[in-house]
């Protein structure tokens, strides 16, 4: 059975190329011209990669993407997009979006990512740290719901939070590189992509600031190291 692919773009034109090629690849291809469109034959369908625009009418690809997160939180989601502001891409990183291509692109380069995406998601628990329960000081980290408990707090993490804290709290006491924890997130480690890492784990460090004994130390020029004392 072919993987398939949900692809929410506007300009038909471009929907069309694209298709048409992945398709010529052996994809099955579901195309959506608008958020609301993409949103319900995403809750319709079963689909193992959604690549989506983010300007569109009706629903952009932003809120679009948040309400597929709460549907599901592990589909691979790469945007396209115009937009070449850091704020833009930086907003994609958090709602939980797995990569982003600027357009104009190559139709090559958007099957490179496409394919990329696929394997790490199936290779689930290698990259991920997969459905492990892991035990960080005081809290309780579960990788697959996404969440992290304190007593009877639970706090909801974004996906690329959940990825990078499952990759830390797997190497408990060791340095990850930086380039190791851009490539689980984002298959690639760019200046983009690292200002967002540095992001995201300033947000773990507040998740996790209730114990004092937790710590994520940035190893600099090096990575970061997740420890409990």
């Amino acid at each position: 059975m072919s993987e398939r692919i949900l692809l929410v773009e506007d300009e038909r034109d471009l929907a069309m190329i694209v298709s048409d090629t992945l398709r010529d690849l052996g994809y099955g291809v579901v195309v959506a011209y608008d958020g609301v469109a993409g949103l319900e034959m995403f809750g319709e369908g079963s689909f193992d990669i959604v690549v989506a625009d983010i300007m569109m009418p009706r629903l952009d690809g932003f809120e679009m993407a948040r309400r597929i997160r709460r549907i599901s939180p592990s589909v691979p989601l790469l945007f396209l997009t115009a937009r070449s502001g850091i704020d833009d891409i930086e907003t994609g990183f958090e709602i939980g979006a797995n990569d982003y291509l600027k357009k104009p692109f190559e139709l090559r380069e958007l099957v490179v990512r496409i394919k990329a995406l696929l394997r790490r998601h199936r290779g689930g628990d290698a990259t991920t740290g997969g459905e492990k329960i892991y035990e960080i000081g005081l809290y309780r980290f579960d990788r697959g719901a996404q969440t992290l408990t304190l007593g009877p707090k639970v706090r909801e993490l974004s996906h690329i939070e959940a990825i990078l804290l499952g990759v830390l709290a797997s190497n408990l006491g060791k340095t990850v590189a930086a380039s190791e924890l851009m490539t689980a997130v984002w298959q690639r480690d760019d200046i983009y992509n690292r200002n967002s890492l540095h992001g995201f784990i300033h947000k773990l460090r507040r998740a996790l600031s209730q114990d004092s004994r937790i710590a994520i130390i940035n190893q600099r020029g090096v990575g970061y190291m997740l420890v409990v004392r």
